[in-house]
């Protein structure tokens, strides 16, 4: 067993995080058509209970922010009913969970939408990739540039959503301005066009960003509510040659809001642009004052420096927890972990390949049971 900062306590928003291990949010598209959370997604978080934190999955703060087969959503009163079975055990099982608010923007398909377009910052469309939407693999089209009445609708969507958040017991929320959806669409230089004072200078670009925190922070205490941040990515049709002008100056605006936390996508597993040198989580240490934390491929290791070192409080693991629901246990004693590299049960389907892998201690019961047969 090592002794690692990994697993030190760490203090946020009035709560005390028994370790510095964070389950990333993974889509895994296990709630249906009706997209209202269910007690095999309670199963799953109550099985990763002992993270220092959980982040939720990427959940559609309205029908309009829908672009993947079968996520949640907290939209409806039957949807906060479901997350709030969730969050009830996952508290009784000892764990903290912030809801992550997902608007897809283009990174979606008139599929979803009864044959209306998806919305973003500009109408310029994802290239290089296609979508599954309920009708199967299709392009990704052009998409409808918002309004500036969409945009005030969308806003006002996500403090609602916020609301619901709130109402489910949620710990706190996440805003998702990553990885090429909404958010992100807007303060990239590439997909916002624009020419009115959304689009532009780095203002205007931050405002949509700008306007959405001043909602959310309506409902909630800043210290409660995080940012998803991926200066890096080039999922979703990402990168601008302006990336590090960009989101310093996001993370610095940020820091005046002082929320409660920065999720920064560093590593270059989704995919990077290669449109300058990467930017690290020390650079973001500098920039932002509150709790900060890395994510994007992370070993043991690799956690434990970046921790060491200053560079984060927390480090967000995604896909060896999906194999491995026990990973804080087996990090801690050195025990090999499952196989995380098979992607055939990571989107859809039911218990196999979601909540059917056991821990380390059951796998090495039974097989211990067998050698003595």
């Amino acid at each position: 067993m090592t002794d690692s900062v990994l697993f030190s306590s760490f203090d946020w928003a009035s709560n005390t995080l028994q370790n510095r291990m964070v389950l990333a949010p993974m889509t895994r598209g296990r709630a249906g058509e009706d997209r209202i959370p269910n007690k095999i997604m309670g199963d799953h978080y109550v099985q990763r209970a002992d993270a220092g934190l959980i982040i939720t999955e990427a959940t559609a703060i309205s029908e309009e922010g829908i672009g993947w087969v079968d996520t949640p959503g907290i939209y409806t009163d039957d949807m906060v009913e479901g997350w709030r079975s969730i969050v009830n055990r996952v508290h009784e099982a000892g764990g903290k969970i912030v809801l992550q608010l997902w608007h897809t923007g283009r990174a979606s398909h008139s599929d979803f939408h009864n044959g209306d377009l998806p919305l973003s910052a500009s109408a310029i469309k994802i290239e290089g990739d296609e979508i599954h939407t309920p009708k199967g693999k299709k392009p990704y089209e052009v998409p409808k540039a918002m309004t500036l009445d969409d945009i005030k609708r969308t806003v006002e969507d996500y403090k609602k959503a916020a609301i619901n958040a709130k109402a489910a017991g949620f710990d706190g929320v996440e805003v998702h301005a990553a990885n090429g959806y909404l958010i992100n669409q807007f303060l990239d230089s590439r997909s916002n066009q624009r020419e009115d004072s959304y689009g532009g200078n780095l203002e205007n670009r931050y405002r949509f960003l700008a306007e959405v925190m001043d909602a959310v922070l309506g409902v909630w205490p800043e210290e409660n509510v995080g940012v998803r941040l991926s200066p890096n990515g080039a999922f979703n049709d990402m990168g601008a040659d302006d990336f590090r002008e960009t989101f310093t100056y996001v993370a610095q605006q940020l820091n005046k809001l002082k929320v409660g936390y920065l999720h920064v996508m560093d590593g270059l597993a989704f995919g990077f642009h290669e449109r300058g040198e990467a930017m690290t989580l020390a650079e973001f240490r500098a920039l932002y004052d509150g709790m900060l934390m890395g994510n994007c491929g992370y070993t043991k290791e690799d956690a434990e420096k970046r921790l060491a070192d200053g560079d984060a409080d927390m480090i967000a693991f995604g896909r060896p927890w999906i194999t491995n629901p026990d990973l804080p246990t087996r990090f801690k004693h050195d025990y090999p972990l499952t196989s995380f590299d098979d992607p055939s049960t990571w989107y859809g389907g039911g218990e196999e390949g979601y909540n059917d892998y056991e821990t380390y201690r059951e796998k090495s019961g039974k097989e211990a049971m067998t050698s003595l047969t």
